[in-house]
């Protein structure tokens, strides 16, 4: 992602994904869904809070969704830094399938069902958005974000949100973006530097950082 010559800032930017925020074990969309995080997504949350405590964020921005946000919220607990929720960070709208069962929708929808997992980039559920979608309203929000903040900033979203960031900083295609891993929780590193972000490090899960491992 190219940031513009002479007004882009420098630091890293942290791209979190919320905690974990479901309800039952059985797999759904949930899109947006507005749940808050579960007992699990709370502890990963503060888990971030205990390991990122050393580091000075001069900013942090989140999706207004409440998983988003509590996450924020943990996380910054002690700190000084502002919270700017932000709505266009919200995950990927899926419409009239949003809390439905994949399987569910497997056997009720195949055809729709099976043009979502070919055709991600473009494929739109009903009322609902499709992943190009999703980065053209996402992208512009995160190049804000790196020209005009300064310092470390924390961004924290959603799977679908920081996929499609990944994909356009890597320039990699949308058809490939569920190759990216993001569990909940789990963290990805960008630098900024000579005016364009760089992928430093995906999908970092909480509990599993290495010791010793460095992240101010």
């Amino acid at each position: 992602m190219k940031i513009v010559p002479g007004k882009a800032q420098t630091g890293p930017i942290f791209l979190l994904r919320h905690g974990d925020s479901r309800k039952d074990t059985v797999k759904r969309y949930i899109g947006q869904s507005d749940d808050p995080l579960n007992d699990r997504g709370r502890e990963q949350a503060d888990w971030w809070r205990s390991k990122l405590s050393s580091t000075r964020f001069s900013h942090v921005f989140c999706s207004d969704l409440k998983r988003s946000l509590e996450t924020a919220g943990i996380v910054m607990v002690g700190s000084e830094a502002l919270i700017t929720p932000h709505p266009g960070l919200r995950e990927l709208s899926m419409g009239s399938w949003e809390g439905l069962a994949m399987a569910d929708l497997c056997d009720s929808q195949p055809v729709e069902y099976a043009d979502r997992g070919l055709n991600p980039e473009h494929h739109r559920p009903p009322g609902g958005e499709s992943f190009a979608d999703l980065q053209n309203r996402v992208v512009p929000v995160l190049r804000d974000i790196a020209e005009r903040e300064e310092g470390t900033i924390l961004v924290v979203g959603h799977a679908g949100v920081n996929r499609v960031i990944l994909c356009h900083v890597l320039g990699m295609p949308l058809k490939n973006l569920f190759l990216l891993g993001q569990e909940y929780g789990c963290l990805n590193l960008l630098a900024r530097a000579n005016g364009s972000l760089r992928v430093d490090a995906v999908n970092i899960r909480p509990f599993h950082c290495l010791p010793g491992c460095s992240l101010s």
